[in-house]
């Protein structure tokens, strides 16, 4: 009995041994045949995924432009800075489907035009065998897969780069400039100049084609806004009574602090969105590594913008300039966008710093050329983009020459294209709101609404007509 129970017991013993050897086996063997099965729908899912959420990120900039604009104005102009920006974001959207995408990536070669441009198709969809695979269609899986990601995830992502440019046109021209006529602008920016820019460089264009680096659109996006402002703010003029007849400025401080502050913070937040999916990929170790790096030395940046700009407000500006320090750190954010993959951390701090300090130089140097900036968005975002696009030759081993090349033509191009078309908008539809309603301001005036209808509008110090 004692023997039967001995022999009972072993036989269980190596029962349970001999599953746990096949089943060890079993797993040893299986990853090498299900990781040839699932790897590329893996990757397919993976980064489909980071397109749609980094897409997201860079979305929620909008609003970021939104408080910071809806704070530098005065009260009287908040709620129209709210309406514009919802506004610019739609159009935007809607002319990137419809032909801004088509142009930027479709059928861009340097045999097709030189690499000027891509395809004049309307509108742009999934592919044939992803809606075959959402059909029910098992076969096109694999066809799909093998393209990597979602071709709507793509265009999404792609498509909110496209607002921000818009976005940066807002804030510099607010106050002063017709809403409609604005919004044509944005149309035409959005559907052909940004395009157009983005075939040359991220399409395969002829810039691409030399070697311009721009990783996430220090000049393709930041430096294409800032052209279309520059061009925009010198065809409008300054509001009335910036600049009195003695030549002294009006100060026009901020009318929301909280708000300015709280819209920069979002930016920053998005723009982690913005670099880190710019990696355009997270399949692989290599792209999750790359993508920490790229939100560190975004970060790195912004601080040293931050600080860089505060340190050098008080001997350029006066004082110690808070307005200078929120504006430091998207100078920081730009000038660190060209490059956000390089290494050395520790370079990500110098460019931001200095991107901080030129944005801060700029601003002095808008005053005295009696150019009216609302934000400081052609200081923070063109003249910190240009910088930040030749950082790239110094830390992340661009070509100086092709760098120049590639930021004195987009410069170039979207310039005198935009003061061409804000003086075609001017003479046909005129580009100015009347000095009764700047004077009463856009909400009340054009809108009906004011953005604080709790407050009382005090009259303002205004020089004669």
């Amino acid at each position: 009995m004692v023997f039967t129970d001995v022999l009972a017991r072993h036989r269980r013993i190596a029962v349970i041994a001999a599953v746990i050897l096949l089943t060890f086996l079993y797993f040893l063997v299986r990853p090498a045949v299900v990781h040839a099965a699932t790897d590329g729908e893996t990757t397919f899912v993976l980064n489909t995924f980071a397109f749609l959420l980094w897409g997201v990120l860079v979305m929620w900039m909008a609003a970021g432009f939104t408080m910071l604009e809806a704070g530098a104005v005065r009260t009287k102009n908040a709620s129209m800075i709210c309406l514009k920006n919802i506004g610019l974001y739609s159009i935007a959207g809607l002319a990137y489907f419809f032909i801004g995408y088509n142009l930027m990536y479709v059928d861009v070669s340097m045999d097709r035009f030189g690499g000027l441009i891509g395809s004049f198709n309307l509108l742009y969809g999934p592919s044939a065998d992803e809606l075959a695979l959402l059909d029910g269609d098992e076969s096109a899986a694999a066809a799909v897969i093998e393209s990597g990601y979602s071709v709507m995830s793509d265009w999404f992502f792609q498509m909110v780069f496209v607002a921000t440019t818009a976005s940066i046109i807002s804030g510099a021209l607010a106050e002063r400039v017709r809403m409609w006529s604005f919004f044509l602008f944005i149309l035409i920016l959005t559907a052909l100049i940004y395009p157009i820019v983005g075939a040359w460089t991220w399409g395969g264009g002829w810039l691409a084609d030399m070697g311009f680096q721009d990783f996430a659109g220090s000049t393709i996006v930041h430096s294409t806004g800032g052209w279309a402002a520059l061009a925009g703010v010198i065809i409008v003029g300054p509001r009335l009574g910036k600049y009195r007849k003695d030549g002294t400025i009006r100060p026009t401080p901020p009318s929301n602090v909280l708000l300015v502050t709280l819209g920069v913070f979002i930016l920053w937040l998005g723009w982690f969105g913005f670099n880190g999916g710019s990696q355009l990929a997270l399949g692989s170790a290599a792209d999750a590594i790359s993508i920490g790096h790229v939100l560190v030395n975004t970060n790195l940046a912004a601080a040293g913008g931050v600080i860089a700009a505060l340190i050098v407000s008080r001997p350029l500006l006066g004082r110690t300039d808070l307005f200078a320090g929120l504006n430091g750190a998207i100078a920081g954010l730009v000038s660190i966008t060209a490059g956000p993959d390089i290494t050395q951390h520790f370079w990500a701090v110098i460019i931001g710093a200095i991107g901080g300090i030129i944005c801060t130089l700029g601003l002095k140097l808008l005053e005295k050329v009696k150019l009216d900036d609302v934000v400081g968005a052609i200081p923070a975002h063109l003249f910190a983009g240009v910088w930040g696009t030749l950082a790239v030759a110094i830390a992340a081993g661009g070509d100086i020459v092709t760098q120049l090349i590639g930021i004195l033509a987009i410069g170039a191009f979207v310039f005198f294209v935009s003061l061409i078309l804000w003086k075609i908008l001017e003479i046909a539809l005129s580009l100015r709101v009347s000095a009764q309603v700047e004077r009463l301001g856009q909400d009340t005036a054009e809108l009906g609404l004011e953005a604080y209808p709790e407050f009382v509008l005090m009259p303002e110090e205004q020089d004669e007509d």
